[in-house]
C-alpha cells in the first residue's frame, strides 16, 4: 500500500467503533484493511473524546458495560491497562430541585411539594377512571398510566427536546418501550407504610431491575479505547487508517469486488479489496455507490437527529454535583442534558478549581442552534446555567463547541420500510458489501452494539460465508444496565449457527417512531421496557 493507491482485502468507511474493531479483528486473521475517516483529527465517531486547552470532552457519554462477554474481552484486550472504575449517578433536575432517574415515584411526589403532589395525584386519579381510550401517541399512554399533570412535568419537555417532534405525534409503542414499570400507587402505598414503620422495603417506588452502582470508564474518556485500536491496526502493517478522507464513490467491479475513491487533503486516493464495510451513514452510502442502488430514493428518506455540546469550563472549589449527568426538565432553557466530566474521570479535568461540565443541545443540522457561533453558543450555555440557579456568571472562564452530526437514525413511520428496501437490495446484488454500526444500519445502537456487527461481520469474511445474521443485534428483547457484564456468552436465539466465539446482543434501544393508522389501545406488544 503505497502512493495514491491501494490494493487490500478489506475497505472500511469510518473509523468509528463499529470500523476500528472490524478492522482490529482483521489484521489479526492476517488480512490487509484500509480504513477512510472524514474527520482530520478524531477516531471513534460519537464515542470519540475531543480536547481542549487539555480539558477532555465525551461527546454523548459512554459507559463501557455490555452483557457480551465477546465484546468485554475485546475493550481488555485493546486498551488492558487503562480502565478505572466510577460510581453511576444520574439525576433529573427539575425547578431546583433533583429527582432520582430513574424516577422514584415516592420521592418525585415529597419533593413536589403538598399542594403540587396533590394535583398530581388528582391528576392520575381523574385517568385511572376515565383514561384516554383510543390511545395511539407517546402522550396518551403516559398520560393514562401517569396523569397529564406528571407527565408534563417529567416526560414532556425532555423527550420533545432529544426528538424534535411533538409527543403528541410519538407512537404509544415507543412509551411502553421505554418507561420501566413505575406504579404511582404503589409507590404511594409503600412510601405511606414505610413512614409508619410497616415497609421496611427501600422506597423506589419500581419493581425494575436495578441498574448499575458503578461502570469501567477509559481514564482518559472513550477516545482513548479507538486511538489505541487505530495504533495497534497501523502496527501490524497490514493496515492503513487515513485520516480527513471522505468517500466519494463505491464502485462494483462486476466480480463481487470493490474500488472505493476517496478525496483528501491531497487529492484522490483509489482502494481496490474484495470485501467493503461500511459505518456511514446510510443515505449518504447509497449515494456513493456505483451502479447506484434501485433503493437509492429509499435511503435518501432516512433522517437523522444532530446535537452538539458546549463544553464550559467554570471556576469551583469542588465539583458543582456528583452526577456523571442531569437530565434538565425545564422548558424555559433549550439544554436536554449536563455532563460533568470529572465525574466520568477526574483526569478528564487537569485543573482542581475548574469544573468541567458539557451542556448538551439536540437540534437538526442547519437550524438556528446548530448554525449558531461558538462565541453565541458559549453565551448560551453560560446563560442557561446561570437560569437554572447552578453556578454564577462570574464562574465561567472559558468554553468550547463539539458538533455531533448523524447523531441518532429517526425512526420515523417510513424508515423500517426505506432500510428494508436497502438492506434487500444490498444482500440480494452485493454479497461482499457489509453494513455495520449505528449508521452503517440506521439503527440505533449502543458502543457495543455497534462493535458486535463488525465482529460477526468479520466472522462472515474469513468464513467466505454468511454463518451470522449482523442484524439480529440490538433486536427482540429489552436492554439494561443491570445484571452482569458478559454474561452473554452465545449468539442469541435468531442466528444461522450457533457459536461460542461470539454474543449478538439481542436488546432493544427504542427510539420513538410517529403515529401510525393502526397505532391504538395495545401500545405495549408485550415488550417491557429499556
Amino acid at each position: 500500500m503505497t502512493g495514491k493507491n491501494y490494493d487490500v482485502d478489506v475497505a472500511i468507511v469510518g473509523a468509528g467503533p463499529a470500523g476500528l474493531t472490524a478492522g482490529y479483528l482483521l489484521t489479526k486473521q492476517g488480512l490487509s484493511v484500509a480504513i477512510i475517516e472524514k474527520d482530520a483529527t478524531y477516531v471513534g465517531g460519537i464515542s470519540r473524546t475531543v480536547e481542549h486547552e487539555g480539558y477532555r470532552f465525551d461527546i454523548g457519554g459512554h459507559r463501557f458495560f455490555s452483557k457480551s462477554q465477546a465484546v468485554v474481552d475485546l475493550w481488555n484486550e485493546i486498551l488492558p491497562d487503562d480502565f478505572i472504575e466510577r460510581p453511576r449517578m444520574s439525576r433529573i433536575y427539575y425547578e431546583g430541585k433533583f429527582y432520582s432517574y430513574p424516577l422514584r415515584a415516592f420521592e418525585a411526589l415529597r419533593n413536589l411539594g403538598v399542594w403540587r403532589s396533590s394535583l398530581c395525584m388528582l391528576s392520575y386519579l381523574r385517568y385511572k377512571l376515565f383514561p384516554i381510550e383510543k390511545v395511539r401517541s407517546f402522550e396518551d399512554w403516559t398520560t393514562n398510566q401517569f396523569g397529564r399533570k406528571l407527565y408534563s412535568i417529567f416526560f414532556k419537555t425532555y423527550t420533545e427536546k432529544v426528538w424534535g417532534m411533538p409527543c403528541d405525534e410519538m407512537s404509544a409503542d415507543w412509551a411502553a418501550q421505554r418507561i420501566k414499570g413505575l406504579s404511582l400507587w404503589s409507590a404511594v402505598v409503600d412510601g405511606m407504610k414505610r413512614s409508619l414503620g410497616l415497609n421496611k422495603k427501600p422506597n423506589d417506588g419500581m419493581q425494575a431491575k436495578t441498574l448499575l452502582e458503578s461502570f469501567r470508564y477509559p481514564r482518559l474518556g472513550p477516545g482513548m479505547m479507538w486511538d489505541a485500536a487505530r495504533d495497534k491496526i497501523v502496527a501490524t502493517g497490514k493496515g492503513e487508517v487515513l485520516m480527513n478522507h471522505a468517500l466519494k464513490q463505491l464502485a462494483s467491479d462486476g466480480k463481487d469486488g470493490w474500488r472505493m475513491t476517496a478525496t483528501g487533503p491531497d487529492g484522490e486516493k483509489v482502494i481496490t479489496a474484495r470485501h467493503a464495510i461500511s459505518s456511514a451513514p446510510m443515505r449518504e452510502m447509497a449515494a456513493r455507490l456505483s451502479p447506484l442502488p434501485d433503493a437509492s430514493l429509499d435511503a435518501s428518506n432516512l433522517k437523522y437527529r444532530d446535537f452538539l455540546t458546549v463544553a464550559l469550563k467554570i471556576r469551583s472549589d469542588g465539583d458543582l454535583f456528583p452526577d456523571n449527568w442531569i437530565y434538565i426538565h425545564d422548558s424555559k432553557v433549550q439544554v436536554g442534558r449536563v455532563q460533568n466530566f470529572r465525574s466520568w474521570s477526574p483526569e478528564m479535568v487537569p485543573d482542581d478549581g475548574v469544573a468541567c461540565v458539557g451542556l448538551e443541545y439536540f437540534c437538526f443540522e442547519g437550524d438556528g442552534l446548530w448554525a449558531s457561533s461558538d462565541a453565541d453558543l458559549v453565551e448560551l450555555a453560560s446563560n442557561e446555567m446561570v437560569q437554572l440557579g447552578l453556578i454564577k456568571k462570574d464562574q465561567v472562564i472559558g468554553g468550547a463547541v463539539v458538533r455531533q452530526e448523524k447523531a441518532y437514525p429517526v425512526y420515523d413511520e417510513d424508515y423500517a420500510a426505506n432500510v428494508d428496501a436497502v438492506r434487500a437490495e444490498l444482500e440480494a446484488k452485493h454479497p461482499t458489501l457489509h453494513l455495520v454500526g449505528r449508521n452503517g444500519m440506521h439503527r440505533y445502537n449502543n458502543q457495543d452494539h455497534a462493535m458486535m456487527t463488525a465482529m460477526l461481520t468479520v466472522e462472515n469474511i474469513v468464513a467466505g460465508e454468511r454463518i451470522y445474521d449482523t442484524w439480529c443485534v440490538n433486536e427482540d428483547a429489552e436492554y439494561h444496565e443491570s445484571g452482569d457484564e458478559g454474561a452473554q456468552k452465545k449468539i442469541g436465539a435468531k442466528k444461522i449457527v450457533s457459536a461460542d466465539q461470539a454474543a449478538a446482543l439481542n436488546s432493544l434501544m427504542p427510539v420513538p417512531e410517529r403515529v401510525g393508522e393502526d397505532d391504538c389501545c395495545e401500545p405495549a406488544r408485550n415488550r417491557e421496557a429499556a
